[in-house]
């Protein structure tokens, strides 16, 4: 193994990147998000898997309505807390959802607010258990438009 430091100079070219690679998300509004008492901040989607990376915000003792995950989520609590029963998370903790689960989350009385990567569409259902809604990267994107929201986001080529 071969360690560079900061003096190395390898006959690599760097890489210039079209956009900005950091971004102020205070500056990107909070919008309102598939279920009530629901919001989102779009920072990226990935086109391929349908998943999309995002702030979730969510009101205080909210329950959501059942959903189910295509693929895993993997976020961190920035703020509050949710569950599932007794399986309960808060500020500063890893939360994994596996894919293929249906649940019933909800919010602590002090709501949460979390960043999250989706690794796949979601899928919202009625009571009737029919499907609701699927909510995917080009959903997201969609929303996060609508909301003058995505200029930070590279659109896909072929949306």
């Amino acid at each position: 193994m071969v360690l560079l430091t900061k003096g190395d100079s390898p006959d690599i070219a760097q890489t210039k990147l079209h956009r900005p690679a950091f971004h102020d998300v205070g500056k990107l509004p909070w919008l309102d998000w598939v279920m009530p008492e629901t919001w989102f901040k779009l920072l990226n989607v990935n086109a391929l898997t349908g998943g999309f990376t995002l702030l979730l915000k969510v009101g205080p003792s909210n329950e959501a309505p059942v959903h189910g995950h295509i693929g895993g989520v993997e976020g961190i609590l920035l703020e509050g807390g949710f569950g599932y029963g007794e399986d309960r998370g808060r500020a500063g903790w890893y939360v994994r959802e596996a894919g293929g689960i249906n649940h019933i989350p909800d919010t602590d009385p002090d709501g949460m607010v979390m960043f999250a990567t989706v690794n796949g569409p979601l899928v919202g259902y009625n009571a009737d258990g029919s499907v609701a809604a699927i909510v995917d990267a080009k959903l997201m994107y969609e929303m996060a438009v609508a909301g003058n929201a995505a200029d930070h986001i590279d659109k896909p080529a072929d949306w």
